[in-house]
């Protein structure tokens, strides 16, 4: 048990969070997604839902069904040896990004601030795999680590009001994708013309906590083709 730190916390009358350190780091992520799955395993009655994050697992109950008490005993029994699980398979999926022009604004101010080009901001943006660690702020809305600090960028001090759905940003030391049209102070260098969410889907939200994605360039032209078939079904983002 010492080994996993695990801290377990209230949230609410229906939850409670099973909390791993306290940094963003993928061998603490890696234990809330084993114990996410340990717990999917299990099938502990009562637990109606499991929500990872970046470094802790919110665990949902029925408490007509379970308490507090009990799914804390059955946490911090399945918490024991995580790390001697093996990882779970994750998908891959390469997203299309159209960089620069009208579909990332801030890219010249991304060349002025860090003193790369923009070729080289491309390059580094879309040669770097990047981990799914947590869904949130919108549905659908992706964190991804693993960003090149060369290419962090501080938040722009007024947001914007909209900003249009698919647009791949930079906020901080992270870079994600804005599935819906939402206010955002993100830095805006490309967009991608796949749907993060689309509530008419089977499966609404295209990527799952723990999912890696892969950006690759391509030109406006390639990027409305890709939209188009996207609509119709025929592209399929999964490596």
């Amino acid at each position: 048990m010492a080994e996993q730190n695990v801290r377990i916390l209230r949230s609410g009358d229906q939850a409670l969070v099973a909390e791993f350190g306290n940094k963003i780091d993928p061998a603490v992520n890696d234990r809330v997604h084993a114990l996410e799955m340990k717990i999917r395993g299990a099938c502990v009655p009562g637990v109606t839902q499991l929500v990872p994050t970046f470094r802790s697992l919110l665990i949902c109950y029925d408490p007509a069904v379970t308490g507090f008490e009990q799914i804390k005993a059955a946490v911090e029994q399945l918490s024991q040896d995580l790390d001697s699980m093996q990882a779970k398979e994750h998908r891959t999926l390469l997203i299309p990004c159209c960089y620069g022009s009208h579909f990332g604004p801030d890219l010249k101010d991304m060349e002025d601030y860090t003193g790369l080009s923009r070729e080289e901001i491309i390059s580094i943006h879309s040669g770097t795999d990047y981990r799914v660690y947590m869904l949130g702020f919108l549905p659908g809305f992706v964190y991804l680590g693993g960003l090149d600090e060369r290419i962090a960028m501080p938040r722009l001090s007024t947001p914007r009001v909209r900003i249009p759905k698919g647009s791949v940003g930079i906020g901080g030391s992270q870079t994600g994708v804005y599935p819906l049209d939402s206010p955002g102070g993100w830095r805006l260098i490309g967009s991608t013309p796949l749907e993060f969410y689309d509530p008419e889907r089977e499966e609404p939200v295209l990527c799952r906590a723990g999912d890696t994605i892969r950006f690759y360039p391509v030109t406006s032209a390639e990027y409305y083709d890709i939209h188009r078939m996207a609509a119709q079904g025929k592209f399929d983002p999964f490596l």
